[in-house]
């Protein structure tokens, strides 16, 4: 298993790894737990890292054409924890560009390296209507 420093190196690791295609890079930054939870937009919660690896497998194949750009907005760090949120701008075939906030979750473990517990997605706020636009 991967070692991980501090949280920002794990959650470099997680992003590089999709810029990578390499699902078993991905997984090392994950907390090896039935505990570990992901939570996609449209999708029940995904618990464990088997059934993480296997909703992330699609999208990190070579002909995927899946991409993500990350922009750090806010994080708060404890001794044990972490939690990052971010501004994740998704780019998949055939579809106009789409971003969604992103809340990484890592715990240090025994050994003292970090690694995600939980990574949740949620839609953008929707745009306030401008001056003059019926609300």
């Amino acid at each position: 298993m991967a070692t991980f420093d501090d949280p920002q190196a794990a959650e470099d690791a997680y992003y590089d790894a999709f810029d990578e295609h390499d699902l078993d890079k991905m997984m090392t930054v994950w907390a090896d737990s039935d505990e570990t939870v992901c939570l996609l937009p449209m999708l029940m919660a995904i618990k464990g890292t088997a059934s993480i690896r296997q909703a992330f497998e699609p999208l990190l194949r070579n002909d995927s054409g899946f991409e993500i750009q990350v922009g750090h907005m806010h994080w708060i760090k404890t001794d044990n924890l972490a939690i990052h949120l971010v501004e994740e701008a998704v780019k998949v075939p055939n579809a106009p560009p789409q971003s969604v906030y992103a809340t990484n979750i890592f715990q240090k473990n025994e050994s003292g390296s970090w690694h995600m517990t939980m990574h949740q997605n949620s839609p953008l706020p929707m745009e306030p209507p401008t001056q003059g636009q019926p609300q």
